[in-house]
């Protein structure tokens, strides 16, 4: 089985790739499924229908995903390629605590499949314009943003997996934080996941970031399967043609020497495992 479990369209404001060029390139690429997952962050974007005014970024709107059709064109794809390739409604929810009802509403609006929760602001501010590092030590903006993931995670039920869990690291202009400074809140995090029945995700964009580590580091991925975690996907991230399932192999190399045998795809969001 060979799937991208984190996959963006034209429908996300960060990408232009149109939805049946993606279906067509994972088929000549080979992949047995996708899951789309455009991108739905509340707090700092407004919905498509708002009455709001809607802020602009490199001349595109900065707005969620048009739901209506968004998921009509799913289906539609489905219809049209479900055939030679398996395609899964999915969304990942921007989620942080004050967001949470609007998520919870848009959760029941729709058959998904899969949901990816990532925390991609806190309090209203990006970890990409520095917003949110700005006035704060390293150590206390690394320890906020797990801070944040811990209570989503503790009041948040409706997803898959948690997103690239160590998004910060991404952002972070001070250089590596030390692990050993934030494992508690990750393996409480980790311990919540477990319990609740969710997953996490290995996100194979760490190869096109540069990053000296995988996404999440191999330690969160030990602690993880230390803990009894089970549950995770493989995601490229894609928002261009040149990031779909890229990276895959090196995925499975990297959960199969931690000790992982099995990676997930998700049905109306339950989990389906399969050999690495």
């Amino acid at each position: 089985m060979l799937a991208d479990y984190h996959v963006h369209t034209a429908f996300s404001d960060d990408s232009v790739y149109p939805m049946e060029e993606v279906v067509r390139d994972a088929i000549e690429m080979g992949l047995d499924e996708i899951c789309f997952t455009d991108h739905v962050d509340y707090g700092v974007k407004v919905d498509w229908d708002s009455k709001e005014e809607v802020a602009y970024r490199d001349g595109e709107p900065l707005a969620n995903v048009d739901y209506p059709k968004y998921v009509e064109q799913i289906e539609k794809m489905q219809k049209l390629y479900g055939d030679r390739i398996g395609i899964k409604l999915g969304m990942e929810f921007g989620v942080q605590m004050h967001t949470i009802p609007q998520f919870e509403s848009l959760f029941c609006r729709y058959p998904f499949d899969f949901i990816i929760l990532s925390v991609h602001q806190v309090e209203d501010k990006e970890f990409w314009t520095q917003d949110f590092q700005k006035g704060r030590t390293q150590k206390e903006y690394n320890e906020r943003y797990y801070e944040e993931m811990l209570n989503l995670v503790k009041h948040y039920k409706d997803y898959s997996v948690l997103g690239h869990m160590d998004l910060i690291v991404r952002y972070d202009k001070m250089g590596s934080y030390p692990f050993s400074q934030v494992k508690p809140y990750v393996a409480d995090i980790l311990k919540r996941v477990i319990a609740d029945g969710k997953g996490i995700e290995v996100n194979t964009s760490s190869h096109r970031y540069g990053l000296r580590d995988a996404t999440p580091s191999r330690e969160i991925l030990e602690l993880y399967y230390q803990l009894g975690g089970r549950i995770i996907t493989l995601g490229s991230d894609s928002h261009k043609p040149e990031h779909l399932g890229t990276h895959m192999d090196e995925a499975r190399g990297l959960l199969k020497g931690i000790g992982f045998r099995e990676f997930c795809t998700y049905e109306k969001m339950e989990p389906v495992f399969h050999s690495l």
